[in-house]
């Protein structure tokens, strides 16, 4: 196994990696719209903080050694299942033809009080 970690996405804000990697797999922890300097939550709306989540698990990717086109399963967590569609919206935009597994569920609470926390597992290339 092997840690992944780039400045290109925040910091872990508790005692976890942004993601870890094996010979084939990749595992990221769940990602929120943390600006990667600041720190600070980005976006209010749900569409908004969508984005960028995205651009931090590309970001954790790459530093992977992959890519969104090699995920195989997300895990998208909502403040609210009323926020669905923007997610979806979003969410569908940046995997375009490919459609990994997935699984949604409303939590509870999120981190920093975001709308949207999503997690990925992807191959390695």
């Amino acid at each position: 196994m092997r840690v992944i970690a780039t400045d290109a996405a925040p910091k872990a804000i508790g005692p976890y990696s942004q993601a870890i990697a094996t010979e084939t797999l990749v595992f990221t922890a769940g990602q929120v719209a943390l600006d990667p300097k600041s720190g600070e939550l980005v976006g209010r709306t749900t569409a908004e903080q969508t984005e960028q989540v995205f651009a931090n698990l590309k970001a954790v990717l790459s530093a992977a050694g992959t890519a969104l086109a090699h995920v195989v399963k997300t895990t998208v967590y909502l403040a609210d299942m009323a926020d669905f569609a923007q997610m979806n919206e979003v969410y569908a935009k940046h995997f375009g033809a490919h459609k990994p597994a997935r699984s949604t569920v409303q939590a509870a609470g999120l981190p920093k009080n975001a709308r949207v926390e999503i997690e990925v597992i992807a191959v390695t290339r």
